[in-house]
């Protein structure tokens, strides 16, 4: 009998957070080892946990959670997001704009399914978050990788944006806070993107899932708020900000110039039908997700424990010899790059997976996250100070030792 084999529609389309390094990390942990985790963004095992509130309204509410909702989901949890857009100064939501999806995941997927056709084109930041690179090659349509410059704070290079725009090209993506490198885009620079956007009829897709998530004087502007005759989707949710990532709870809310894309608005919702609904139990988070105290403000100030566990990280990444970090702004990441000068990195999947093997210890290549050299690494930093020092200073070893 013939093999079975996966759909055409999968080539390319991967996910390298979860790829064979984590699938070797799965494997140890089979055998008995104890591996540590600092190669995805999940709060609540390193003691970030979801105020208590939210997760008594959700027990309270789960007899009512039983049944379908409308399919954009449960109107309460679709008011509060609308009433958080009017606080933000976003204009012109209504209860009809708002989907709730399982986690923000999902909403990328569908929203790129409803927009793109074989042999488009979408402008993605790079480095990235690999699920908009996945989500769009499984559309059929193209990625093109537009460059965030280190030396500018891991800013987006607006010109190389701009060489990048092509007749196919219908979206933009734009990731503030940025996962992987933490940085978080001032007003004047999102400006010019929306201009670009304008100017080439362009979609803009805000993944502004870390919004909540600043440090020092940073300040965040939703992209929304200035993108009036541009259409703009913007993605947020529970995960990070409010430590509930096990929830699957997100939104998508649509801004901006709705009355010329009447027939990509009735694809989402043909799409979103099709699933019937969201996850309705986390629904009920989220009214009192966004209506109550805003508990992440004490994990970033100083004297927080993500503001502790930030400045631990990155100062002690730029001790390494032949280490250098941007200090992130935002999010939960480190992106530090590796000088292939002193350290002698040919293959940084390789690298992770060796240091992983001897060390215990899971980290992600750069190039999980598109980037074009094997010279950075992205490093959680959700562990609490004395094992997020264990790690960095077992890094910093195996880094002068390592040969390839």
């Amino acid at each position: 009998m013939k093999d079975i084999h996966k759909s055409e529609k999968l080539h390319g389309v991967c996910y390298e957070i979860r790829g064979p390094v984590m699938e070797q990390a799965s494997r140890m942990e089979e055998e008995g080892h104890r591996i540590m985790k600092l190669n995805i963004g999940n709060p609540a095992p390193f003691g970030f946990n979801a105020p208590d509130e939210i997760l008594q309204d959700v027990i309270y509410n789960l007899s009512q959670a039983q049944g379908y909702v409308e399919s954009k989901g449960l109107f309460a949890a679709r008011k509060a997001i609308m009433h958080e857009c009017q606080i933000l100064g976003v204009p012109g939501v209504d209860i009809d704009d708002i989907y709730l999806g399982n986690g923000v995941s999902e909403l990328i997927s569908m929203s790129t399914q409803a927009l793109l056709n074989n042999g488009d084109e979408m402008l993605l930041p790079m480095p990235n978050y690999p699920l908009w690179m996945a989500a769009t090659n499984l559309t059929g349509a193209k990625p093109v990788l537009y460059r965030c410059d280190e030396q500018a704070g891991w800013l987006p290079d607006i010109d190389d944006i701009k060489s990048k725009i092509t007749p196919r090209t219908r979206g933009i993506v734009v990731i503030n806070p940025n996962n992987p490198t933490g940085a978080v885009y001032p007003k004047a620079l999102l400006e010019q993107i929306v201009e670009v956007a304008q100017q080439h009829n362009l979609v803009i897709f805000a993944d502004e899932i870390y919004s909540k998530i600043l440090y020092d004087d940073a300040e965040f502007t939703p992209m929304g708020t200035l993108a009036h005759d541009v259409l703009c989707l913007t993605f947020n949710g529970l995960s990070k900000s409010y430590r509930l990532a096990g929830f699957r709870s997100g939104w998508m809310i649509v801004s901006g110039a709705k009355q010329r894309a009447r027939g990509f608005i009735e694809g989402m919702d043909i799409l979103s039908s099709m699933r019937l609904c969201g996850n309705v139990p986390a629904m009920f988070a989220v009214q009192t997700a966004l209506g109550g105290y805003q508990s992440i403000k004490d994990l970033v100030l100083p004297g927080g424990r993500l503001r502790e566990q930030r400045d631990l990280a990155w100062q002690m990444l730029n001790d390494i010899p032949g280490v250098s970090c941007v200090k992130p702004q935002g999010a939960i990441y480190m992106f530090p790059r590796i000088d292939l000068d002193r350290h002698k990195i040919e293959n940084d999947e390789k690298f992770v997976l060796d240091f992983l093997r001897q060390e215990k210890i899971l980290l992600v290549q750069g190039s999980a996250f598109h980037w074009d050299a094997p010279d950075h690494l992205r490093i959680v930093f959700l562990p609490r100070v004395d094992d997020l020092s264990h790690a960095i200073e077992r890094l910093g070893s195996f880094l002068e030792r390592y040969t390839g």
